[in-house]
């Protein structure tokens, strides 16, 4: 073989090496993807099923019941305009009250619940990810919209 067949050999098997290593590391990214959704959003069917996503928004107040065994907890989050039901088995974060902000992963069961698998509270006064406060936002406005027609 000459050194010029030799050369594109070499290129070609790095160009393919290179190529199967950006595929891969596109579909590890791509499989731990994690998007976000306010109540609104997720009764309007945007938010996909069977696979984990959040939900954001603001604990209702009053919601939050303890099951007997301790861990279990229910609540519903609410972005003003629309609430979904949420069931936690877990130790809640320390911050975790009803009226605060609230970041909770999971799944959406097939009877409209969120089944969460973590619960991440809002750690400060002034502090909402900038998502969530969105998503209220939009929720208000359109909540606004339709009580004034």
């Amino acid at each position: 073989m000459k050194p010029r067949h030799k050369r594109i050999a070499v290129i070609t098997a790095g160009l393919a090496a290179l190529g199967i290593a950006a595929a891969l590391v596109l579909n590890a990214f791509q499989s731990n993807l994690v998007f976000f959704f306010s109540p609104t959003q997720v009764l309007a069917n945007e938010a996909p099923h069977g696979k984990a996503f959040r939900i954001g928004g603001m604990v209702e107040t009053g919601s939050v019941k303890r099951e007997n065994d301790g861990l279990t907890v229910r609540f519903r989050v609410t972005d003003t305009a629309q609430t979904i039901p949420v069931t936690y088995t877990g130790i809640l974060p320390d911050l975790f009250k009803e009226g605060k902000g609230v970041v909770a992963q999971g799944k959406l069961s097939p009877g409209g619940e969120f089944q969460a698998t973590e619960v991440l509270a809002k750690h400060d006064e002034n502090y909402m990810p900038p998502d969530a406060k969105h998503a209220i936002e939009q929720a208000q406005k359109a909540q606004k919209s339709v009580v004034t027609k």
